[in-house]
């Protein structure tokens, strides 16, 4: 089926983001086109916990066989801990 939208990203926000998150900025920068994309393809994270896991495996499946990385594991492999 056809796409319809149009995918805006901003380079500077990327770079700002990546250098944050501790990833490189063409992983970033592949993962938020590859999200942009799932949308465009009509899957919304928004919608319930399931379509957002649903989008999620799809995102990491697809930035596997592009060779990036898992966008939702941090770099150190640590996740931040979760104050109660």
């Amino acid at each position: 089926r056809p796409l319809a939208g149009d995918i805006v990203i901003c380079a500077p926000v990327v770079a700002r983001e990546a250098r944050e998150q501790g990833k490189s900025v063409d992983a970033h920068h592949a993962h938020l086109l590859v999200h942009g994309l799932l949308h465009l393809r009509g899957l919304d994270h928004e919608t319930s916990g399931a379509e957002a896991a649903r989008m999620e495996r799809q995102e990491r499946a697809i930035l596997r066989r592009l060779g990036f990385p898992d966008p939702y594991t941090p770099p150190d492999g640590e996740f931040p801990r979760i104050r109660p």
